[in-house]
């Protein structure tokens, strides 16, 4: 059984890279990723979240292609985290993968051209809608202003600006409010899509002088939902872009909604013009979700994973709760970050009832997410950290794992360390292990520069593509910690 599926994960590996090609394999896969089939899931385990976020966002149909190619089938696909796998990532491999998320920055990606082609106004459907959305004390002023865009004609606050750590729903809300305009209007123009595909198309545009058609697709909209919207932080001329067809669509009495990991005033190489624009309509902050929110998450995905057959298994009766409620209540009070790893949890519980033929219960679930609840920070997560720091410096986490080593990405690699040695119980050597390899001697003189820094309350410079920017030690540390 156990050869069986190596020889299957092996296929899927093979076909991956035939897929991707050798070099993305090597540098996104290759020591990065560790597959695993279990419960009618392929496990795709990653260093951290960035990782995760990065591969899922751009090569989840690669991988769902390999699967169904290796094995014949696509069984639904999960990420989890493996801290293990750090280690195994070698300098050239980071540095690697740092350059190609900044190449994204500055040139399209061959998918991403065919879809500024042949992209025009939505009709159909996304993934995700606000039925499905679970609305708690952390989230519900979101959703209620998400309700309102999707209810009024014309909505009281232009643009609809909503941030957040990751994995609290902000995608979630803009598809949401998305499925809920095309149903309740159906002639309504609307386009989603993320600030990297907006920032494509129009260079896309320029490339082929079809600057005025992009324009015309863009400003044309009753709604415009652009997700991560602060990956225009390093793109003068895109904001410049940007602001115009915000202007447009503003004075049309459109609706603009925009989802970001941080405040507008946060993101570090933002022009103001375009920080006046996001600050004049609503701002409004989702929370990491309470207890209360986190046991009804819990609950719902139980639900919905009620309904699949795991490893061959039959699925259970109606009349039959999927997980007791002590156990979802125990997984709601030992994991408090995001809803991903509320899933990740109840995944690995589900696979491994399903796999050993086990009813689940307070004992086995306490015994088999002991390793997994170990690795999980309950109060600040590293990623939440160098997002907003990432953020912040307008560089990308990628920059804090790799080995560059100019005064920016040096700057915010030092906040990174100082923050996350601060707000977490990981040891330095951990956290050198986490931004990229680094050794932990490295980390402490990082935070004894960074205490040093805040103790004199120097004056900070860095330079950045927006020019050069200045401010207080205590100015930056504070305004990182509030935005974590």
């Amino acid at each position: 059984m156990q050869s069986t599926i190596t020889d299957e994960i092996s296929a899927v590996n093979e076909a991956l890279a035939e897929i991707v090609g050798p070099q993305k394999y090597r540098i996104w896969f290759k020591n990065s990723t560790k597959l695993t089939l279990a419960g009618g899931y392929l496990k795709v385990g990653v260093p951290n979240l960035f990782i995760a976020g990065w591969i899922e966002n751009h090569f989840l149909n690669e991988i769902n292609q390999a699967v169904q190619a290796a094995l014949g089938s696509t069984p639904k696909i999960a990420f989890t985290i493996d801290p293990e796998l750090s280690g195994h990532q070698r300098k050239t491999q980071l540095d690697s993968q740092a350059q190609l998320v900044e190449k994204t920055r500055n040139r399209m990606r061959s998918h991403g051209t065919k879809r500024a082609a042949h992209a025009g106004p939505q009709r159909k459907k996304l993934k995700l809608n606000l039925d499905t959305f679970v609305v708690g004390s952390s989230n519900e002023l979101a959703y209620n202003a998400a309700k309102a865009v999707v209810n009024e004609q014309r909505s009281p606050f232009n643009p609809l600006f909503i941030h957040g750590g990751y994995g609290v729903g902000k995608t979630h809300l803009l598809q949401g409010i998305c499925n809920a305009v095309c149903k309740k209007r159906p002639q309504a123009n609307w386009m989603y899509l993320s600030a990297e595909d907006f920032v494509n198309q129009f260079v896309l545009a320029l490339k082929t002088k079809k600057l005025e058609i992009f324009r015309a697709k863009m400003r044309q909209t009753d709604l415009l939902a652009i997700d991560d919207i602060h990956f225009l932080a390093s793109k003068p001329s895109t904001q410049e872009e940007f602001l115009h067809t915000f202007n447009t669509i503003n004075l049309a009495g459109k609706q603009v909604v925009l989802a970001s990991d941080a405040h507008p005033k946060m993101i570090g190489q933002l022009s103001e013009k375009l920080i006046n624009r996001f600050v004049s309509g609503m701002v409004v902050k989702i929370e990491t979700p309470d207890f209360q929110t986190r046991c009804e998450i819990c609950r719902r995905f139980a639900t919905f994973m009620v309904g699949t057959s795991f490893g061959g298994k039959s699925k259970k009766t109606n009349s039959e709760k999927p997980i007791p409620e002590s156990v979802i209540k125990y997984i709601g009070e030992s994991l408090r970050t995001n809803v991903r790893e509320l899933e990740g949890a109840l995944l690995k519980l589900i696979a491994f009832s399903s796999l050993q033929n086990q009813k689940i219960n307070l004992p086995m679930a306490q015994a088999v997410l002991a390793e997994h609840l170990a690795r999980t920070d309950p109060i600040v997560h590293i990623s939440d950290i160098e997002s907003a720091v990432a953020t912040y410096f307008g560089i990308t986490p990628a920059n804090i794992h790799s080995s560059k080593k100019d005064r920016t990405v040096a700057l915010a690699r030092h906040f990174s360390m100082y923050l996350t040695r601060k707000h977490t119980k990981m040891s330095s050597s951990e956290v050198g292990r986490f931004m990229g390899n680094k050794n932990h001697a490295t980390v402490l003189l990082a935070c004894r520069r960074i205490e040093d820094l805040v103790k004199k309350n120097a004056e900070i410079h860095w330079q950045g593509p927006a020019g050069n920017k200045i401010a207080k030690a205590k100015t930056i540390l504070s305004q990182l910690e509030a935005s974590i």
